[in-house]
């Protein structure tokens, strides 16, 4: 979001993109964390999640591994904010985020494994 455009200047610039995009699809037997910045998102706190999630991966050196992303509309408004993690072959959608949430689920779930259940859509704690 709040990306400036600019325009390609020479083929060394045009080449500079292509490979950061082939080394961020490349990412492939890591994880992908998409977080929901829509305007339901942002009105209910995502862009905060979002900024945490991104200084996490940089303090603890995660970016050859750990590719993070936004999105717009999640279409499930009453979740908000939410943050979804592909990993190969399972998806994790973790509801109702916020600063804190986020840490743990990196700590928890992306260095250590563990997926925390009570975050999820799934939980009986998320069905507000």
């Amino acid at each position: 979001m709040g990306e400036k455009i600019t325009k390609i200047q020479s083929l060394a610039e045009l080449n500079k993109i292509k490979e950061e995009e082939i080394r961020r699809m490349s990412i492939q037997d890591g994880v992908r964390i998409v977080v929901g910045l829509g305007t339901c998102g942002v009105a209910a706190g995502a862009q905060p999640v979002y900024d945490a999630i991104a200084e996490y991966i940089k303090e603890n050196g995660m970016q050859d591994r750990v590719l993070l992303e936004e999105t717009g509309c999640v279409g499930i408004c009453q979740y908000e904010p939410v943050v979804e993690v592909y990993e190969p072959n399972i998806r994790t959608t973790y509801v109702h985020m916020t600063v804190e949430s986020a840490l743990r689920v990196m700590k928890q779930h992306i260095q250590g494994g563990n997926p925390i259940a009570e975050f999820t859509i799934g939980s009986s704690k998320n069905g507000r």
